[in-house]
C-alpha cells in the first residue's frame, strides 16, 4: 500500500515537472515545489516554536529603524510590480475579460512571466510580517488567519507560475493585490515612524474600504467566466480558487467593518500603531487585525489581504 502511495506520489512528481513552463525553471525557488515547501515548513516552525521560545525570556525588541526600511522597500516594490503587470498586457493589449495565458515568447509575454514570478517572490519577502511580530513579542497577532495566509498565499502561487505564469485573466488579482500593498505598506511605514506622523493617520478607517473593494473588484472580475459563452482560459481551477479566495476574504472584512464602525467596537491597540506592519485579516472573534494582503495585502492578508493579501 505505501509503494503504492509513493509510486503514485513520484508519478505525479514527474508529471509536474513536465509541466513545468520553460520560461520559469530557471528562476529562484521554481526547480521543484520541494524547496518553497521546505521555506514554508521553516517559517512555520519559527513562528510557532523555535521563535516564541527564543523571546521567552528576553525583551523585545524595538526594530524601529528596520521596520520603516522594510515598508518603505515593500511600497517601492509593490509598485513596481502593479506597473509591471500593467505594462505587460492589463494597460496595453488584456481586454479585461477573457484573458488567456501568453506562452509564447513574445518580449511582452516573457515581461509577464518575470512580473508574476516577482509577485510570487515577493510573499516569501512578506515572510516578515510575522517574525517582526515575534521579535517584538506581539504574540496576540500571530493568529490562525495570520500565519495560513502568509503560507497558502506563497504555496499556491507557485502552482500558478508554474502552470501559468504568463499573466491572463489570473493574474488580476495579483495586480489589485500588489496596488492595495503599496497603500498599506505605505501607511504602517508612516505609523513605524513614531508619534510625529500620527496625525497623518486620520484615515486609518478606509483601509478595510480599501480592502473590501480589492475583493469586489477581483471577485467581479473573474465571475465573468461564468456567464461568458466560451472562455478557452488555460487553467480554469485557478479561476475557481481565486473566486473562493476572494469571497472568504471579502466576508471577513465585513464582519470587521461591521464590529469595527458600524457597532462601534473599535480596537483597543491597533497592530499598525504596535509593530508598524501591516495587518491585513480581520477576526471576528476578537476584533483584531491578523495582517494583506494579502492580506495580504492585503497582504492579509489575511492579506495579504493578504488578508494579504491581501
Amino acid at each position: 500500500m505505501l509503494l503504492e502511495v509513493g509510486s503514485n506520489i513520484m508519478k505525479f512528481y514527474e508529471y509536474l515537472l513536465r509541466r513545468t513552463d520553460g520560461r520559469v525553471k530557471d528562476y529562484p525557488l521554481m526547480q521543484s515545489p520541494v524547496q518553497m515547501t521546505l521555506i514554508l515548513l521553516g517559517y512555520l516552525f519559527f513562528v510557532l516554536y523555535a521563535g516564541p521560545r527564543l523571546m521567552a525570556n528576553r525583551k523585545p525588541f524595538q526594530l524601529t529603524s528596520a521596520m520603516i526600511i522594510y515598508n518603505f522597500s515593500m511600497v517601492v516594490l509593490n509598485a513596481f510590480i502593479v506597473y509591471e503587470f500593467m505594462m505587460s498586457g492589463w494597460a496595453t493589449t488584456y481586454t479585461w475579460r477573457c484573458d488567456i495565458c501568453d506562452y509564447s515568447d513574445s518580449p511582452e509575454a516573457l515581461r509577464m512571466v518575470r512580473v508574476a514570478w516577482l509577485f510570487y517572490f515577493s510573499k516569501f519577502i512578506e515572510l516578515m510580517d510575522t517574525v517582526f511580530f515575534v521579535l517584538r513579542k506581539k504574540h496576540s497577532q500571530i493568529t490562525f488567519l495570520h500565519i495560513f495566509h502568509h503560507s497558502f498565499m506563497p504555496w499556491t502561487w507557485w502552482w500558478g507560475v508554474t502552470l501559468a505564469p504568463a499573466g491572463g485573466m489570473g493574474s488580476f488579482h495579483a495586480m489589485v493585490n500588489a496596488a492595495v500593498h503599496v497603500i498599506m505598506y505605505f501607511y504602517y511605514g508612516l505609523s513605524a515612524a513614531g508619534p510625529r506622523f500620527q496625525k497623518f493617520l486620520w484615515w486609518k478607517k478606509y483601509m478595510t474600504a480599501i480592502q473590501l473593494i480589492q475583493f469586489v473588484l477581483v471577485s467581479v472580475h473573474v465571475s465573468q467566466y461564468y456567464f461568458m459563452k466560451k472562455c478557452d482560459y488555460q487553467v480554469p481551477l485557478f479561476i475557481h480558487l481565486i473566486w473562493i479566495y476572494g469571497t472568504f476574504f471579502f466576508v471577513l472584512f465585513s464582519n470587521f467593518w461591521i464590529q469595527a464602525y458600524v457597532r462601534g467596537k473599535r480596537l483597543p491597540k491597533p497592530v499598525s500603531h504596535q509593530n508598524g506592519v501591516k495587518a491585513e485579516c480581520p477576526v471576528a472573534a476578537n476584533s483584531k487585525h491578523l495582517e494583506n494582503g494579502t492580506l495580504a495585502h492585503g497582504n492579509g492578508s489575511t492579506q495579504n489581504g493578504k488578508v494579504k493579501e491581501v
